[in-house]
């Protein structure tokens, strides 16, 4: 019996379960201290209304004979994915009900989706990048190559031609840069990859967070639906971290390697998932009602009023940052010139504030640090107060 020795070049701790062991240690030592938390991107806001009432309906109607329902399909129900069909059609891209997948959350599926493609791939990611899309394909054994978002690009790296990839993994609005696209950005990806017979697997978890013409879409990209998957979550458009529901999109046309992509997925999810469970999926088309979207829009603007609050308080300290406008993160420059463990060591124990350290993230992200707007309205006014304190 052997083990799958990839996991040997997984770096010892995921970066927020060494977030979590540092917190814990302090709160700890300190049981007085009232710390507040600006790191993890979990929300505060409860469900939607709308939401939590479609999720009472459907668990009432597996209590009885005459509507009860066992295994879902393992795409989802057609109401929910002719739901997220028309949420696309509602800012202006086109996609297939019949090219929707629900599944448990964007972290999943981007990880899972490796499950259909060779070891021997390459693998592009962008720099800093969300830890998941590393460790998913080192897991796998592919080879990962790095392209920087550096401060001059404004963290968000461009495809370069002399170098070639198999699969591209983007994500936009950005975590943890909060950093967006705009569409001849975008337009650039969708060029390499059809020229480079590459798959573009771009994860948009953040797009209603976006308030400018920035593409929420891949597929809003001349090309794009020969070249991409997208996929998509319910955990910070309607506050279901805790509930779990996503959805992946993959155009019918999309094939490599003589196979079509769309059908080899739903031979994976077949095999290896038995999809989400009902009450849930009649919650996630709630979400997607006319209520639900104005119960949701509102939660993201009380997020983005909180990003606001901290993106003034950093133009007030003269602090470089990114995001803040179409992304509920804060991507900004570590003052005095320290390092971002060494930042957070300092917002820990001098102003009881939890951020998250950039180099997590990718060696691009050395001397920068996250900041999120999930907390609540208070909490996020004091934090802000403490680190101004602590910087002036």
């Amino acid at each position: 019996m052997k083990i799958n020795r990839n996991f040997d070049n997984l770096v010892p701790n995921y970066l927020f379960a060494e977030i979590a062991k540092k917190t814990s240690a302090y709160a700890a030592a300190h049981p007085d201290e009232k710390l507040i938390r600006l790191g993890i991107g979990d929300v505060t806001l409860p469900l939607p209304r709308t939401a939590v009432q479609a999720m009472k309906i459907g668990a009432g109607e597996l209590s009885l004979k005459e509507t009860f329902k066992g295994y879902p399909e393992y795409e989802g129900y057609d109401f929910v994915r002719e739901a997220v069909a028309k949420y696309y059609a509602g800012f202006g891209v086109t996609v297939g009900a019949d090219e929707v997948f629900i599944s448990d959350g964007a972290k999943s599926d981007t990880g899972n989706i490796g499950d259909i493609f060779g070891a021997d791939n390459v693998v592009m990611v962008p720099d800093p990048v969300y830890p998941v899309y590393v460790d998913a394909n080192i897991m796998a054994g592919r080879k990962i190559i790095y392209a920087p978002g550096t401060r001059e690009k404004r963290f968000l790296p461009m495809p370069d031609e002399s170098v070639h990839a198999d699969i591209i993994y983007l994500c936009s609005p950005n975590n943890p840069t909060g950093a967006a696209y705009d569409a001849e950005q975008l337009k650039a990806w969708v060029d390499y990859a059809n020229q480079h017979d590459a798959i573009i697997l771009y994860d948009a978890a953040y797009e209603a967070f976006i308030e400018d013409d920035c593409p929420r879409s891949i597929f809003a990209i001349d090309g794009a639906r020969t070249c991409a998957i997208e996929f998509c979550s319910l955990s910070k458009t309607a506050g279901f971290t805790g509930v779990r529901c996503g959805y992946t999109v993959i155009p019918k046309e999309l094939a490599r390697d003589g196979h079509n992509i769309h059908a080899l997925w739903y031979r994976r999810q077949a095999t290896k998932f038995n999809g989400v469970s009902y009450p849930v999926q009649c919650a996630a088309a709630a979400v997607f009602s006319q209520e639900g979207q104005k119960e949701f829009k509102a939660n993201i603007a009380y997020y983005k009023e909180n990003a606001r609050i901290i993106s003034k308080a950093l133009d007030e300290l003269g602090i470089f940052y990114t995001g803040g406008k179409n992304s509920p993160y804060i991507w900004l420059e570590c003052p005095k010139g320290m390092g971002s463990w060494e930042f957070f060591d300092d917002l820990l124990e001098n102003a009881q504030v939890v951020g998250t350290p950039g180099e997590g993230f990718g060696s691009q992200g050395k001397g920068h640090f996250r900041l999120t707007s999930f907390g609540d309205r208070e909490n996020t006014i004091e934090a802000i107060e403490r680190i101004k304190k602590i910087l002036r």
